[in-house]
């Protein structure tokens, strides 16, 4: 059977919406083909030039997974977590009947499993509530509407061996409050997530399918940006 990658990432951009407690990266031109032509590199008639980039930001970039270390000073970096909580086997959830700033309750979740029909054992489980389609050219609501699993939603993931979820706003958590509650049931669970994912619509109706959001090696890093996909049958 053929199949088919659905790219769930977004592009890396000088000055991106961030979350709300995060700064915006830096990500502009250092040296460009043009200024490289005065380096005198190459032949005569076939001049060598380059590019290069100039990155500055958090580790909690865009697309991104959250290290255990991010939320538990005792938790493991991104460097020392195991690589197969980055890749498996998922299941996209749709859930656009959720609003804005709404909750995404736990009867929610038995009610969108029933509808994938793919019971969750285990699973990498994709939220789909539409907010990022929603939101696309409104940047304020981008960082301050999204959606929030509550903690029995999240204890419910956990019960059926999910270590790894998504979602498609900058946190798990609801911007309108600062008691973060999902990520510190996260932190006592020792599971984590995916944040900023994007295109999840694509899922819609994929049943199980292969999931990979591999994250940089940074030493002692408290996340990481990742070019999460997802392999679904053609």
């Amino acid at each position: 059977m053929s199949k088919r990658i659905v790219d769930l990432s977004l592009a890396i951009e000088d000055n991106m919406p961030a979350h709300k407690l995060f700064q915006s990266p830096i990500y502009l031109n250092a040296l460009t083909h043009e200024r490289t032509k005065s380096f005198g590199l190459g032949v005569e008639g076939d001049p060598m030039t380059f590019q290069t980039n100039y990155i500055g930001m958090l580790d909690h970039v865009g697309t991104h997974v959250d290290a255990f270390l991010h939320v538990n000073p005792n938790g493991a970096p991104i460097d020392e977590m195991p690589l197969d909580m980055f890749m498996g086997k998922a299941v996209c959830f749709d859930l656009r009947h959720i609003g804005d700033l709404e909750d995404i309750t736990a009867d929610h979740m038995a009610e969108a499993e029933e509808k994938a029909g793919v019971k969750v054992d285990g699973h990498i489980v994709l939220l789909c509530t539409g907010f990022h389609q929603r939101n696309i050219d409104d940047p304020k609501q981008l960082v301050w509407g999204n959606p929030g699993l509550t903690v029995e939603a999240t204890q419910w993931l956990y019960d059926r061996g999910s270590r790894m979820h998504g979602v498609e706003g900058p946190s798990t958590d609801k911007p309108s409050n600062d008691i973060f509650a999902q990520h510190r049931l996260c932190r006592d669970l020792g599971i984590s997530h995916y944040e900023w994912l994007v295109n999840l619509e694509s899922l819609i109706g994929s049943k199980e399918f292969e999931f990979y959001g591999l994250p940089i090696k940074f030493k002692g890093g408290s996340g990481s940006p990742v070019r999460a996909i997802a392999i679904v049958d053609a």
